[in-house]
């Protein structure tokens, strides 16, 4: 791949040429040359003038069907789904049948994605099957390549299995996520506890079941020294607590999915089941308080939380629905929506994330390899079934026009254009 990036905004902290516009070019999957103006023959040419191009974006949380449920979604259409929105690294959550909880299914996974634009980084389990009883083969997994460790959805209930784990991963250098759910409060509850509940009749999950879990683990992280990372948390309090245990010193750290930035719990009034997520949609006091918190540093990342399902599985009574939506093609539009600046959203999608699993982070220099997106803030495009790279179709953004778009994804000597909206 020889390729002239022109005219791009350079967007990258650890870059050189950051904030500078420039013209880049990739020779063989390499940055050979960076400079105000390049000239250079048998090259293809990228017009990126008024774009910003930065460091691939990275998501903590994604799920993909593979292994076992790839009527959901596989690693082809996964990746080219990351790929289509500016993606060139994912955390695969380890929720699949079987789970992730030993080397077999890790090395799997990785000789599945082999060769790809999109590198993957599979998550262990923190527990057997994800039943929440005993350990998984955690170091087996670390040494066949897992950067960390979750029972993904399903929280862990039993406050000596968390620290164990965390103990256990803290001997290696592994990272824990904790999913920050108390399910003795939350029960069996579909949407957020509040006034939308009541109108609709429903049950409701108290933002003190997931504020609860947070103070425990934070407790356990303290007393055990160790690194831990709450994933998706969805409420003010919630922000609170971390940022106080940041202040104190604990090697924590939290992410928010991108769908939780811009839509509150009036969105189920129609009981649409494709709104219908989990930590649910909360209102709009936490949604300011999860921007502010990202505004001053204190939650690291954002993810799409992409979960795939097949019709069947949405397309039913809201009660009866499964929880999630896909979102891997729409993490920018709806982090510029939320009125997050484009390095805020650089600091939280390419950065960070790769720092708290202990990837590499690239950067946009001479002889680094090309690891980038280049995209548009501005551009306004309509997502649709027609340019939806995944095999699943249930995301209450399809058929809506967006702002902010990606124009070009390049990793492994490998580029991908989305198509044109």
């Amino acid at each position: 791949m020889n390729l002239l990036i022109r005219s791009a905004k350079i967007t990258d902290p650890n870059s050189p040429f950051n904030q500078q516009i420039a013209d880049i070019l990739i020779t063989d999957g390499i940055i050979t040359q960076i400079a105000a103006s390049i000239n250079a023959a048998d090259v293809e040419v990228f017009d990126a003038q008024g774009k910003y191009v930065s460091p691939g974006f990275f998501d903590l949380n994604c799920n993909i069907g593979e292994l076992g449920l790839e009527t959901k979604e596989d690693i082809k259409t996964g990746t080219q789904a990351a790929a289509a929105g500016g993606f060139t690294g994912l955390a695969l959550m380890p929720a699949t049948q079987p789970p992730v909880h030993s080397k077999t299914e890790v090395e799997y996974l990785l000789n599945r994605a082999k060769n790809n634009l999109v590198d993957v980084f599979p998550l262990g389990t923190i527990s057997h099957k994800r039943e929440g009883k005993d350990l998984a083969e955690m170091y087996d997994m670390y040494s066949s390549g897992a950067k960390a460790f979750t029972d993904a959805n399903r929280p862990v209930q039993d406050a000596g299995l968390m620290e164990r784990a965390l103990l256990y991963a803290n001997g290696f250098g592994a990272t824990v996520f904790s999913y920050p759910e108390d399910t003795a409060i939350a029960g069996k509850a579909k949407v957020n506890e509040g006034e939308v509940s009541t109108l609709l009749g429903m049950k409701g999950i108290p933002p003190l079941a997931e504020q609860l879990m947070i103070a425990r683990d934070l407790y356990l992280a303290e007393y055990t020294d160790s690194k831990l990372h709450f994933s998706t948390i969805s409420t003010g309090r919630s922000v609170s607590l971390i940022r106080e245990a940041k202040s104190k010193g604990l090697n924590v750290t939290c992410d928010v999915a991108a769908h939780h930035l811009v839509l509150t719990d009036a969105a189920l009034a129609g009981f649409d089941s494709q709104y219908k997520v989990k930590p649910p949609l909360r209102i709009q006091s936490d949604v300011d308080a999860l921007i502010e918190g990202l505004n001053d540093g204190t939650i690291d990342a954002i993810v799409s939380q992409h979960t795939p399902h097949e019709i069947e599985f949405k397309d039913v009574e809201f009660e009866m629905a499964e929880f999630g939506i896909i979102g891997l093609q729409t993490v920018l539009s709806l982090a510029l929506k939320a009125g997050l600046s484009v390095d805020t959203i650089v600091q939280k999608l390419s950065v960070n994330p790769r720092g708290i699993l202990g990837v590499e982070v690239p950067a946009i220099a001479e002889g680094q390899e090309a690891n980038l997106v280049v995209f548009d803030s501005e551009a306004e495009w309509e997502y649709n079934k027609e340019n939806n790279q995944s095999k699943s179709y249930n995301s209450p953004f399809i058929g809506h026009s967006l702002k902010g778009r990606v124009l070009l994804t390049i990793n492994n000597n490998q580029t991908f254009n989305l198509p044109s909206a």
